[in-house]
């Protein structure tokens, strides 16, 4: 039995990072340079059932059913059995490597789930459509970062750039004029859920002020998109300026940033 494999590419929010947790709109777009790969080889030789998880990125070499049920690869994998109906696996082995920046706000988390959940239904004979890979994509996300937006799984799985609004029918647009951004890494890791965390306990201390930091980050990500889709792709840097302004003011900047 051939080996089933999936990739599923990095992602970059342009604007309206936290703000898109809170019903306002955002900008993002995969980024294909850095990639999650999952690769599914049948085991033969293996009692039906068992399935050997092997993530040497992070050490991980275990079988499956001893892996905690909040790992997220076992969620992503326990999610698309579920999602097929079925209660275990022909005994195969999964390998999962990924060149995505950990903790870095590049999607690495949802790219890894992306691939997972793409390589494992293929190898159980039931490729699963792009829509079905987000949603069950976005149920491991939950894991990553307790309460997410939903960007980060739409924009791996759809591999398309997207604005994007929490609830609302996903949208694309159109780039008359290609533009190419540079992604700066400072090195310092920041872990997702633990930033989603701090903003939302800001917001419960003093709401009114962070919902006007999220009005305003919202009106810079409507004027980013008009630029953009009007071929004027030299006005984002300034709103790239204020937007990080204001995520400094919201609290999840840093000086190197």
């Amino acid at each position: 039995m051939p080996a089933f494999t999936a990739t599923a590419p990095g992602k970059i929010i342009l604007f309206g990072e936290h703000a898109v947790v809170y019903g306002r709109p955002a900008i993002a777009a995969p980024v294909s340079q850095v990639r999650a790969r999952a690769v599914l080889s049948a085991d033969p030789l293996a009692p039906s059932g068992r399935v050997r998880v092997l993530a040497p990125d992070i050490g991980l070499d275990s079988n499956l059913a001893d892996m905690p049920e909040t790992q997220p690869l076992r969620r992503a994998l326990d999610l698309t059995l579920a999602e097929l109906g079925l209660d275990h696996s022909p005994a195969c082995s999964v390998r999962v490597s990924s060149t995505i920046p950990l903790a870095a706000g590049l999607g690495s988390g949802a790219a890894v789930s992306v691939a997972v959940i793409r390589a494992f239904a293929a190898f159980l004979g039931r490729p699963l459509g792009d829509e079905r890979v987000s949603a069950l994509a976005y149920e491991v996300e939950k894991l990553h970062h307790g309460t997410p937006s939903g960007i980060d799984n739409t924009v791996v799985a759809y591999a398309q750039p997207v604005y994007f609004v929490r609830g609302q029918e996903i949208e694309t647009f159109r780039v008359p004029v290609p533009f190419q951004c540079v992604i700066g890494d400072t090195g310092i890791s920041s872990p997702t859920a633990l930033s989603v965390g701090e903003v939302r306990k800001a917001w419960q201390a003093n709401p009114l002020h962070y919902e006007q930091l999220f009005d305003a980050v919202a009106e810079i990500v409507r004027q980013a998109r008009t630029a953009i889709e009007s071929g004027l792709p030299g006005r984002l840097g300034s709103l790239m300026d204020e937007n990080q302004r204001l995520l400094a003011e919201i609290g999840v900047s840093s000086p190197e940033l």
